[in-house]
Protein backbone atom coordinates (compact mmCIF):
# COMPACT_ATOMS: atom_id res chain seq x y z
CA UNK A 1 0.00 0.00 0.00
CA UNK A 2 2.90 2.34 1.04
CA UNK A 3 4.43 2.01 -2.34
CA UNK A 4 1.15 2.52 -4.48
CA UNK A 5 0.49 5.87 -2.29
CA UNK A 6 4.08 6.82 -2.77
CA UNK A 7 3.26 6.04 -6.73
CA UNK A 8 0.32 8.16 -7.00
CA UNK A 9 1.93 11.02 -5.36
CA UNK A 10 4.87 10.76 -7.97
CA UNK A 11 1.91 10.24 -10.90
CA UNK A 12 0.27 13.79 -9.13
CA UNK A 13 3.57 15.82 -8.93
CA UNK A 14 4.24 14.55 -13.05
CA UNK A 15 0.70 15.34 -14.15
CA UNK A 16 1.09 18.85 -12.36
CA UNK A 17 4.16 19.53 -14.10
CA UNK A 18 3.42 18.49 -17.20
CA UNK A 19 -0.22 20.27 -17.53
CA UNK A 20 1.87 23.32 -16.22
CA UNK A 21 4.31 22.85 -18.82
CA UNK A 22 1.44 23.01 -21.29
CA UNK A 23 -0.61 25.45 -20.47
CA UNK A 24 2.57 27.98 -19.25
CA UNK A 25 3.81 28.46 -23.59
CA UNK A 26 4.62 32.08 -23.81
CA UNK A 27 3.61 33.46 -26.91
CA UNK A 28 6.30 34.40 -29.33
CA UNK A 29 7.41 38.06 -28.71
CA UNK A 30 6.37 40.13 -31.73
CA UNK A 31 6.80 43.84 -32.33
CA UNK A 32 3.57 44.06 -34.33
CA UNK A 33 0.99 41.28 -34.58
CA UNK A 34 -1.64 41.55 -37.63
CA UNK A 35 -4.40 38.66 -37.78
CA UNK A 36 -6.69 38.35 -40.23
CA UNK A 37 -10.08 36.56 -39.89
CA UNK A 38 -13.13 35.18 -41.38
CA UNK A 39 -15.79 37.01 -39.81
CA UNK A 40 -19.38 36.15 -41.18
CA UNK A 41 -18.91 37.11 -44.87
CA UNK A 42 -16.00 39.11 -44.87
CA UNK A 43 -12.32 39.35 -44.26
CA UNK A 44 -10.69 41.48 -41.20
CA UNK A 45 -7.60 42.42 -40.16
CA UNK A 46 -6.63 44.03 -36.94
CA UNK A 47 -3.42 45.21 -36.05
CA UNK A 48 -1.16 46.44 -32.68
CA UNK A 49 1.90 46.95 -31.25
CA UNK A 50 5.29 48.70 -32.09
CA UNK A 51 8.73 48.44 -33.70
CA UNK A 52 11.92 48.93 -33.03
CA UNK A 53 13.45 50.25 -36.13
CA UNK A 54 17.38 49.26 -34.76
CA UNK A 55 18.87 46.84 -37.72
CA UNK A 56 16.96 48.98 -40.65
CA UNK A 57 17.67 51.19 -43.09
CA UNK A 58 15.70 54.04 -43.83
CA UNK A 59 14.78 53.96 -47.91
CA UNK A 60 12.77 56.89 -48.71
CA UNK A 61 8.98 58.26 -47.91
CA UNK A 62 6.22 57.71 -50.10
CA UNK A 63 2.57 59.18 -50.51
CA UNK A 64 0.78 56.66 -52.07
CA UNK A 65 -0.10 53.90 -49.48
CA UNK A 66 -3.13 52.09 -48.68
CA UNK A 67 -4.36 48.79 -47.08
CA UNK A 68 -4.28 46.00 -49.67
CA UNK A 69 -3.45 42.65 -49.71
CA UNK A 70 -0.86 40.73 -52.42
CA UNK A 71 -0.82 37.85 -50.90
CA UNK A 72 1.94 35.90 -53.78
CA UNK A 73 4.55 38.75 -53.00
CA UNK A 74 3.89 38.73 -49.07
CA UNK A 75 2.69 42.32 -49.27
CA UNK A 76 -0.19 43.49 -46.88
CA UNK A 77 -0.58 47.45 -46.06
CA UNK A 78 -3.49 47.60 -42.84
CA UNK A 79 -5.17 50.89 -42.40
CA UNK A 80 -6.58 53.64 -44.27
CA UNK A 81 -8.16 53.65 -47.85
CA UNK A 82 -7.11 56.34 -48.62
CA UNK A 83 -3.78 57.22 -49.80
CA UNK A 84 -1.33 57.85 -47.23
CA UNK A 85 2.05 58.60 -46.86
CA UNK A 86 4.85 56.32 -45.13
CA UNK A 87 8.24 55.84 -44.51
CA UNK A 88 9.93 52.36 -46.39
CA UNK A 89 13.17 50.74 -44.39
CA UNK A 90 14.94 47.53 -45.69
CA UNK A 91 16.79 45.03 -43.83
CA UNK A 92 14.50 42.65 -42.77
CA UNK A 93 13.82 38.84 -43.56
CA UNK A 94 10.85 36.14 -43.97
CA UNK A 95 8.68 34.84 -46.15
CA UNK A 96 8.02 35.87 -50.17
CA UNK A 97 4.69 34.94 -49.87
CA UNK A 98 1.82 33.97 -48.14
CA UNK A 99 -0.32 32.17 -50.67
CA UNK A 100 -1.47 32.90 -54.26
CA UNK A 101 -3.88 35.73 -54.73
CA UNK A 102 -3.12 38.93 -56.19
CA UNK A 103 -3.52 42.37 -55.61
CA UNK A 104 -7.07 43.23 -53.43
CA UNK A 105 -7.58 46.62 -51.99
CA UNK A 106 -9.26 46.81 -48.93
CA UNK A 107 -13.11 48.21 -48.40
CA UNK A 108 -12.76 50.08 -45.75
CA UNK A 109 -10.04 50.80 -42.95
CA UNK A 110 -9.06 52.66 -40.01
CA UNK A 111 -5.87 53.85 -38.16
CA UNK A 112 -2.17 53.47 -38.37
CA UNK A 113 -0.55 52.92 -41.82
CA UNK A 114 1.60 49.34 -41.25
CA UNK A 115 2.27 46.77 -43.46
CA UNK A 116 5.28 44.71 -45.38
CA UNK A 117 6.06 45.38 -48.86
CA UNK A 118 6.95 43.23 -51.68
CA UNK A 119 11.68 42.20 -51.44
CA UNK A 120 10.93 42.06 -47.39
CA UNK A 121 10.62 46.06 -46.50
CA UNK A 122 8.79 47.63 -43.53
CA UNK A 123 6.25 49.89 -43.87
CA UNK A 124 5.38 52.62 -41.13
CA UNK A 125 3.78 55.79 -40.78
CA UNK A 126 5.69 58.70 -41.96
CA UNK A 127 7.96 60.03 -38.87
CA UNK A 128 7.59 57.00 -36.64
CA UNK A 129 9.88 56.71 -33.93
CA UNK A 130 10.68 53.38 -31.96
CA UNK A 131 8.70 52.09 -29.53
CA UNK A 132 5.22 54.52 -30.54
CA UNK A 133 2.09 52.37 -30.56
CA UNK A 134 0.75 51.63 -33.61
CA UNK A 135 -2.99 50.16 -34.51
CA UNK A 136 -4.78 49.78 -37.44
CA UNK A 137 -7.81 47.58 -38.93
CA UNK A 138 -9.25 46.71 -42.58
CA UNK A 139 -11.98 44.77 -44.07
CA UNK A 140 -12.20 42.63 -47.23
CA UNK A 141 -16.36 43.10 -47.93
CA UNK A 142 -17.83 39.45 -49.19
CA UNK A 143 -14.51 37.58 -49.62
CA UNK A 144 -13.01 34.57 -47.78
CA UNK A 145 -9.28 32.86 -47.80
CA UNK A 146 -9.64 31.36 -50.48
CA UNK A 147 -10.96 34.38 -52.49
CA UNK A 148 -8.05 36.51 -51.19
CA UNK A 149 -5.40 33.67 -52.23
CA UNK A 150 -3.96 33.67 -48.40
CA UNK A 151 -2.77 30.40 -46.99
CA UNK A 152 -3.67 30.42 -43.11
CA UNK A 153 -1.04 29.95 -41.24
CA UNK A 154 1.62 32.41 -39.34
CA UNK A 155 4.16 33.98 -40.62
CA UNK A 156 7.06 36.28 -39.46
CA UNK A 157 9.12 38.82 -40.99
CA UNK A 158 12.83 39.52 -38.33
CA UNK A 159 15.74 42.28 -38.27
CA UNK A 160 18.26 43.46 -36.04
CA UNK A 161 19.45 41.23 -33.26
CA UNK A 162 16.61 39.78 -32.52
CA UNK A 163 14.81 42.11 -29.90
CA UNK A 164 10.98 41.66 -28.62
CA UNK A 165 10.09 44.45 -31.46
CA UNK A 166 12.14 44.02 -34.00
CA UNK A 167 9.49 41.59 -35.96
CA UNK A 168 6.15 41.53 -37.20
CA UNK A 169 4.09 38.57 -37.14
CA UNK A 170 0.88 37.92 -39.89
CA UNK A 171 -1.74 35.20 -38.92
CA UNK A 172 -4.06 34.19 -40.90
CA UNK A 173 -7.14 32.13 -39.65
CA UNK A 174 -7.36 33.09 -35.95
CA UNK A 175 -4.91 33.68 -32.95
CA UNK A 176 -2.77 31.13 -33.80
CA UNK A 177 -1.52 27.58 -35.49
CA UNK A 178 -3.55 24.57 -33.98
CA UNK A 179 -0.28 21.69 -32.80
CA UNK A 180 -2.23 18.87 -34.64
CA UNK A 181 -3.72 17.61 -31.13
CA UNK A 182 -0.78 17.11 -29.13
CA UNK A 183 -1.58 19.05 -26.55
CA UNK A 184 -4.87 17.73 -26.26
CA UNK A 185 -3.16 13.98 -26.79
CA UNK A 186 -0.62 14.21 -24.00
CA UNK A 187 -3.07 15.57 -21.62
CA UNK A 188 -5.84 13.20 -22.21
CA UNK A 189 -2.72 10.30 -21.32
CA UNK A 190 -1.66 12.24 -18.35
CA UNK A 191 -5.47 12.17 -17.03
CA UNK A 192 -6.01 8.73 -17.66
CA UNK A 193 -3.24 7.21 -16.31
CA UNK A 194 -4.06 9.41 -12.87
CA UNK A 195 -7.60 7.65 -13.03
CA UNK A 196 -6.53 4.29 -13.39
CA UNK A 197 -4.01 4.68 -10.82
CA UNK A 198 -6.82 6.20 -8.29
CA UNK A 199 -9.06 3.22 -9.19
CA UNK A 200 -6.48 1.06 -8.41
CA UNK A 201 -5.95 2.50 -4.82
CA UNK A 202 -9.29 2.50 -4.03
CA UNK A 203 -9.53 -1.51 -4.40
Amino acid sequence: MKTLILAAIRCSLIFTAVTASLFSVRPAQAGYIVTLQQVGSNVVANGSGAFDLTGLNFGITLTNGQALIVANEAQIFTGPTSLTSFDLYDGLSGPTDFGSGFAKFANSGSGDLVGIGAFELLIVPNGYISGNPLSDNMTFNNATFASLGLTPGTYVWTWGTGLPNQNFTLIIGGAGVPDGGSTVSLLGCALLGLAALRRKLSC
